[in-house]
């Protein structure tokens, strides 16, 4: 990897993106970024050995100041977003680091406000979780349902929370300061960990510095997959690490779906057959198992729509959770074209997918 440059003065902000095979969203993400005013920026896209129209898009913004690099070879034990948001690291200039996905879109104004927020909570890092744009069936019922228990596992006032171990950060956007940042190692020092963001947030809050995390649909937003394939890619390589019993959570969704369900049937069943206390009964049962259900998946931000769906998210959650325990355990893990082991390591640079079935999740959420 090239050196940083450490010759000019320093910007106040570099926007890392890393973008592999992002042609159908890197457009968007840029053009919200070259709009954003009010801080001295800027920003490097890493182009991560992409096979669609990636570096032609992000060259069609070099007019407006964006520098466009590749990265390098993929190291042994290095995951391919690892190896390139390192690479941009090592040539920004800036005195806070920003590294954000190919499939964020940024508010106006939202770049000054985010350095504003976190010299505010005089926090080292800032991590922002991004509205959620859901649009197909699919997402709409299930990426509440694993937004919801992820709001319940990983608790924004606890990560912020000085006195609180608890550690979390979205890889879609990570604003941390350049000393904080090659203070910890960097992206090297977890440069083969999966779920990349939240070992960095652990590693700075080790460290004795202030993290702040917070949901912020006033400053960012993404549309994390478009297609099935990606949905369930996507959630296979990071729900066995999200969660620490991943069986035993598919175990208690698959549970309340069935019991929500169940008591539904034997209502109409009921009614159906002329007995109005039991149906009454299981009736009452149903409305408080989903009024209930629907309380937790409120936390987690989504459209009304999106929320009254998720009821049908809860046994395709419970079986991204089994195959993803099932694919980690087997050391099969794919993600955007490669291939990692159960130990996180990468076993195989290229399969056989598809440049389509090769986008997907950055957070976190990436």
């Amino acid at each position: 990897m090239p050196a940083r440059d450490t010759t000019s003065n320093p910007l106040t902000v570099s926007i890392v993106i890393p973008a592999r095979n992002e042609e159908a969203s890197l457009s968007a993400c840029l053009n919200s970024l070259v709009a954003q005013h009010g801080v001295a920026y800027e920003m490097i896209v890493v182009d991560d050995h992409s096979t669609d129209r990636t570096r032609e898009v992000a060259s069609s913004f070099s007019g407006s100041g964006v520098k466009l690099i590749k990265a390098p070879e993929l190291p042994e034990s290095w995951t391919g977003k690892n190896n390139a948001v390192a690479a941009g690291a090592k040539i920004a200039r800036g005195e806070w680091l920003l590294f954000t996905d190919a499939d964020t879109i940024h508010l106006p104004g939202s770049l000054a406000r985010s350095i504003e927020e976190a010299k505010r909570q005089k926090a080292a890092l800032l991590s922002y979780s991004p509205e959620q744009i859901v649009k197909s069936f699919g997402e709409k019922a299930v990426m509440p349902v694993i937004f919801a228990d992820l709001a319940t596992s990983y608790r924004p006032s606890q990560v912020s929370n000085p006195k609180s171990p608890a550690a979390a950060a979205n890889g879609q956007y990570i604003l941390i300061t350049r000393e904080a940042y090659d203070a910890v190692g960097g992206h090297a020092a977890i440069a083969g960990n999966l779920l990349e963001d939240v070992a960095l947030a652990r590693a700075v809050k080790r460290s004795g510095r202030k993290i702040f995390f917070r949901f912020a649909a006033d400053a960012v937003r993404t549309r994390m997959y478009r297609t099935f394939s990606q949905l369930r890619e996507g959630w296979t390589k990071n729900l066995a690490l999200l969660f620490p019993h991943p069986l035993r959570l598919a175990a208690l969704r698959a549970i309340e779906f069935i019991l929500i369900v169940a008591s539904l049937a034997i209502a109409i069943a009921d009614a159906l057959r002329g007995h109005p206390p039991s149906a009454i009964a299981a009736a009452i049962l149903c409305v408080i198992l989903y009024a209930v259900f629907l309380t937790r998946i409120r936390r987690a931000h989504f459209s009304w729509d999106a929320s009254l769906l998720a009821i049908f998210g809860l046994p395709l959650f419970s079986y991204f959770l089994m195959r993803s325990k099932l694919f980690h355990n087997r050391g099969a893990v794919a993600w955007k074209g490669r291939q990692y082991s159960g130990d996180q390591k990468r076993i195989e640079q290229e399969s056989d997918s598809t440049p389509q079935e090769k986008h997907g999740l950055s957070h976190a959420q990436s």
